[in-house]
């Protein structure tokens, strides 16, 4: 399949890049690249946008946008970028099933109904019809929290991917792409999943993937080295993120906080309400439980990585996932 031979061919130059990372290992070097998304809202980038992080960490810290969390993950095997905010957690798996030694550090958001897939309205094809779709042409980001959802829905209405045309394409390309009527289903996220709900409509709601165990949550995380030499650093910042999200978590600083996130994200006041709505931030408490990194993630991540294996998507999983995840800065972040 066409989706197997694009992911391997990712996962194999990730392999090869990460070897680079052991060059900026070394040192810091007074600034780090961070990976964010833009059109994603999120309290972090108040706290960026104030300088919070700098002041903190005592860094200077450039933050670079990316499209998907697999260019994340290209950007960290080459070492140009040493932390990335909110990276979907299958393009983690991708990565670390093919060997790139990256760790999750954070649970940064979780956003069951800020990700999905869209059916263009004049198919008029919803989830009682589902089964229509085979044979169609979808747009979806390989090895991202999209392609995932992608193919657990499929799997539920029983239809056979390898007979559907998948094309990879980038969440913004994919709302382009509907919008234009070139392709029949786009899955993706944010403002593109937003632009493409003009032109169509979901299968499923948030409410209901969650209930067939879809669970959709992005990570920060990192090169398990670099973080292993300035594991204070990356409290530092996990510290800055956590005093964000709780500030977020008081309606009474939404007036202040929103217009700053909203310019960060490239997007209107309203656009960003709507969005940032739908997510939910797990305090620093929640995030070092059982439901989340005390066990929950690493199980999960066992599970996308055997959904893809079955879809042919990458050649094999890992045994487990535990190394996978790093707490230790976190739970020193709790601490500060």
């Amino acid at each position: 399949m066409s989706i197997k031979t694009t992911l391997m061919g990712a996962a194999a130059g990730l392999a090869v890049l990460s070897g680079s990372q052991a060059a900026f290992a070394a040192g810091h070097g007074g600034e780090i690249t961070v990976a964010y998304f833009l059109e994603w809202p999120m309290p972090f980038q108040y706290a960026k946008q104030m300088g919070t992080y700098d002041e903190e960490m005592g860094v200077t810290v450039n933050w670079v946008s990316f499209d998907t969390g697999t260019a994340m993950s290209a950007a960290m095997a080459s070492g140009d970028v040493q932390l990335a905010v909110s990276q979907g957690v299958p393009p983690f798996v991708v990565a670390t099933s093919a060997g790139q030694d990256l760790q999750i550090l954070d649970v940064a958001v979780s956003y069951s109904e800020n990700d999905n897939c869209v059916v263009r309205e004049d198919l008029e094809i919803d989830k009682m019809s589902a089964s229509e779709l085979a044979g169609k042409k979808a747009a979806v980001p390989l090895g991202t929290a999209a392609h995932y959802g992608f193919l657990n829905q499929m799997n539920h209405f029983g239809v056979d991917v390898s007979s559907m045309e998948v094309v990879d394409m980038a969440p913004p390309d994919g709302a382009a792409a509907i919008a234009q009527g070139s392709v029949d289903m786009m899955c993706g996220w944010g403002g593109s999943l937003r632009r493409a709900k003009e032109h169509g409509n979901v299968l499923l709601t948030g409410a209901e993937k969650e209930e067939l165990g879809i669970l959709v949550f992005d990570v920060t995380s990192g090169p398990a080295g670099w973080v292993a030499e300035n594991s204070d650093l990356v409290a530092k910042f996990l510290k800055v993120t956590a005093d964000a999200n709780a500030m977020w978590a008081d309606e009474a600083n939404h007036a202040e906080m929103l217009p700053v996130i909203a310019k960060d994200a490239g997007m209107s006041e309203e656009d960003t309400m709507a969005t940032i709505s739908t997510f939910v931030f797990p305090n620093v408490e929640d995030q070092l439980s059982a439901k989340w990194l005390a066990g929950g993630a690493q199980t999960f991540m066992k599970g996308v990585a055997d959904v893809f294996v079955e879809a042919g998507s990458i050649d094999a999983a890992l045994d487990s996932y535990a190394g996978a995840v790093n707490a230790g800065p976190l739970e020193a972040a709790s601490g500060m």
